[in-house]
């Protein structure tokens, strides 16, 4: 391989996922108009998509319902792609997901991905209160995904009466299954949808859950061959120190919330997109999903233009 192959073989295609946080002090107009404003500078840096997670209950997030939050990032962008990580389709009906979606597919032509999981999104109690029994909803996600997958495909049919998901844009939207575990990569690689590994969640080796969606994958009218995003936590600084004591700093917020400490890529712009093409060449990923969990927002979009262009 000469160096300009290599060098196309190691470009990185990059996209954001926001959490929408709410940082202490702040209220949640103000979480959401940073949404705003990171999904504007990351379609001026060239990142891919914008997508956004869903979360119930809880204190410090601030995006609860993502197809709303979509229909307002479309207004104040023009090109970056706009997804969901995830709707979270065991609280719903298929049918009124593939409306909402196909809805913002109809608003913003060429530029919607779906992106389902099967989480509850939040504590006991809240995934209760939103759709009642969750462990029995979540035991029928294979049989959801697939009736979804069917009315975006037009080929839905209830009490063998077909029932289309309405507006039918010109432009579909694209399809996607994210996941932390080789379950999940099954049910992608059996639907032919895309996939997306939540490395930042996950202890398992991206790189063999990947290799079991490739090798398994079905061609489907979502996706003719198998695509892959690998979702990875990362904090960019100008310096390497400075890095490290933003990683600390959110690790602090993780532990005082009861969760587990930061595991992410730290370094500069140039360190961390090292990191990341040697993750490209150990999975044979195609594009990474870039979450920052940096507990300042001008710090996290300075995080997220080191990395675009780290000069």
């Amino acid at each position: 391989m000469n160096d300009s192959e290599m060098k196309l073989k190691l470009r990185l295609k990059l996209s954001v996922l926001d959490l929408v946080p709410k940082l202490p002090g702040t209220k949640a107009e103000a979480a959401l108009e940073q949404a705003i404003r990171l999904a504007r500078q990351a379609e001026e840096l060239g990142y891919l998509r914008y997508w956004t997670a869903e979360h119930h209950d809880m204190e410090g997030l601030a995006s609860a319902a993502p197809e709303v939050l979509l229909s307002a990032i479309g207004a104040a962008t023009r090109r970056i792609r706009l997804g969901s990580g995830a709707v979270l389709l065991p609280h719903y009906s298929p049918l009124k997901v593939a409306e909402n979606f196909r809805l913002l597919a109809a608003l913003y032509p060429g530029r919607i991905d779906l992106g389902i999981g099967r989480a509850p999104g939040g504590e006991a109690h809240a995934a209760m209160a939103l759709s009642g029994n969750f462990l029995e909803r979540v035991a029928r996600y294979p049989q959801l995904a697939k009736d979804l997958s069917d009315l975006l495909a037009d080929r839905y049919r209830y009490d063998d009466h077909p029932v289309t998901a309405r507006p039918i844009p010109h432009l579909p939207l694209d399809l996607w299954m994210l996941g932390t575990n080789v379950k999940s990569a099954c049910y992608a690689a059996e639907l032919g949808t895309g996939y997306v590994f939540g490395q930042f969640m996950s202890e398992s080796d991206g790189g063999e859950i990947l290799r079991t969606y490739r090798e398994t994958f079905r061609p489907s009218l979502h996706q003719a061959q198998p695509t892959t995003i690998l979702d990875v936590s990362v904090i960019c600084a100008e310096t390497k120190e400075q890095a490290e004591t933003l990683a600390a700093k959110a690790a602090e917020g993780f532990l005082a919330r009861g969760g587990s400490p930061f595991q992410g890529l730290v370094g500069t712009g140039h360190q961390v997109r090292e990191k990341l093409q040697n993750m490209q060449r150990e999975c044979l990923n195609d594009e990474f999903l870039i979450v920052s969990p940096i507990p300042d927002y001008e710090e996290r979009l300075r995080s997220y233009r080191l990395l675009a262009d780290p000069c």
